[in-house]
């Protein structure tokens, strides 16, 4: 397998992946329409990046366009599909479901159709943590239900999943679903915690802190959850094929699986990682709990060691400090 097409090339974790991609000698295609949801410039300058190296091409185009995704198939015939393009965000989806509905629907059923037409040896697709909703039985393992989604953004990134089983079993794609867990890093994206923490303490600004603080999160560095995704690359899933504790489908070629630090941080221990960072103290503004959101999160990260020999090996202390020394030379803070 030598040529892998990245949806969502341009976002935080595409980005990532694409620039360990092409390290490793692959030819990536990365397909990304560069929508505006958070500042599009953030998002050339890593095209920019990955544009240097002679083996990445870059399609911009969004998903859920008629025929684009057809074409790049039919073009570049990868290998290896990664489909990590959505809309994210728990509490946009309350402002702009419909957004949603497009990227994270369409788009991904438009994914699933370019693969039946022109069929990878794997097909590897985002999902999220946010999938196990009100489940409070911890850690979340993949084999746990996970039908009680809190959230617009939740409720369809389980239907991507439903969306990709079907396919599996129907057409035989081979097909590995990820559940992320609040992924972090230089990089990252203006909307999520790390990013406004920094950027505002730097201003001299309140930083919201939700549920007045009573939250923890299985914070996942970038470059651990990129090499999880690499490693599963190989581990293409066979019906009928299992390892001890697989969520391998019993009719299909497909299966889910966690990817986190399986280790959650109370919300103040990230936040006081982010004021050693930057040497400063933060004003807080203590809130209530948001809807859709949930008060804990934890992987249970199992069967991606049984698949992959893979853990986590990154400290809040050490990605937090690798995001503020990037925030700072980004941005010259």
């Amino acid at each position: 397998m030598t040529t892998a097409l990245v949806t969502g090339a341009a976002g935080f974790i595409g980005f990532h992946l694409c620039r360990h991609l092409l390290a490793e000698g692959w030819t990536v295609i990365g397909f990304d329409a560069v929508t505006d949801y958070y500042d599009p410039q953030l998002k050339e300058a890593r095209l920019d990046i990955l544009r240097a190296d002679p083996k990445f091409t870059e399609i911009r185009a969004a998903l859920e366009t008629p025929g684009a995704l057809d074409n790049a198939f039919a073009q570049y015939r990868p290998d290896v599909v990664v489909h990590l393009a959505a809309q994210a965000g728990v509490r946009y989806s309350l402002e702009a479901p419909e957004s949603y509905v497009n990227a994270n629907l369409i788009g991904t059923f438009r994914v699933l159709e370019a693969a039946r037409a022109y069929p990878p040896a794997h097909l590897l697709m985002a999902s999220t943590s946010s999938v196990y909703g009100a489940n409070d039985e911890y850690p979340y393992a993949e084999a746990q239900k996970a039908d009680s989604p809190m959230s617009f953004y939740a409720a369809t990134k389980k239907a991507n999943e439903a969306m990709a089983h079907s396919y599996a079993h129907l057409y035989g794609l081979p097909i590995t679903m990820f559940r992320f867990f609040t992924v972090y890093g230089p990089w990252g994206r203006p909307d999520m915690a790390l990013f406004k923490f920094t950027n505002a303490i730097l201003k001299g600004e309140p930083i919201d802190i939700y549920n007045h603080g009573q939250m923890e999160r299985d914070f996942t560095y970038i470059d651990d959850l990129v090499e999880a995704v690499l490693r599963l690359i190989p581990a293409v899933p066979v019906r009928g094929q299992p390892v001890p504790g697989d969520s391998l489908s019993p009719v299909a070629p497909w299966r889910v699986v966690n990817i986190g630090n399986d280790s959650p941080v109370p919300l103040m221990e990230y936040v006081a990682a982010v004021e050693d960072a930057l040497g400063t103290k933060a004003q807080k503004n203590m809130m209530p709990i948001q809807p859709g959101e949930v008060p804990r999160t934890w992987a249970d990260v199992t069967l991606l060691h049984r698949l992959t020999g893979f853990r986590a090996k990154t400290d809040v202390a050490t990605g937090v400090r690798a995001f503020v020394d990037w925030y700072r030379g980004f941005y010259g803070a």
